[in-house]
């Protein structure tokens, strides 16, 4: 059975999005929010896990997180934007 990947965005305390994979981006969350994830939140806590888009395997959501990664700050609150309105990503 494939895992289903996801690509997702956490707002920091300080409105900065970080973008990251995991299989589970609950679980993902949690341990940001915890001090467990990444060094990124070391300075402005994790608050919310605030868009998430689904990939076909890892190697997709890499993919995606750097395309993700690559977009301005704008591009970004807007996927955010979509993902509040129910859209999904393409």
């Amino acid at each position: 059975m494939a895992v289903t990947w996801y690509v997702y965005l956490v707002r920091a305390q300080n409105n900065a999005l970080y973008c990251g994979i995991s299989p589970d981006p609950d679980k993902r969350f949690a341990q940001h929010q915890s001090g467990r994830g990444a060094r990124f939140f070391a300075t402005s806590p994790a608050q919310a896990l605030v868009y998430r888009e689904a990939c076909a395997d890892k190697s997709t959501a890499l993919k995606r997180e750097r395309a993700i990664k690559a977009l301005k700050k704008a591009a970004k609150e807007a996927l955010v934007l979509s993902a509040a309105n129910g859209f999904t990503a393409p």
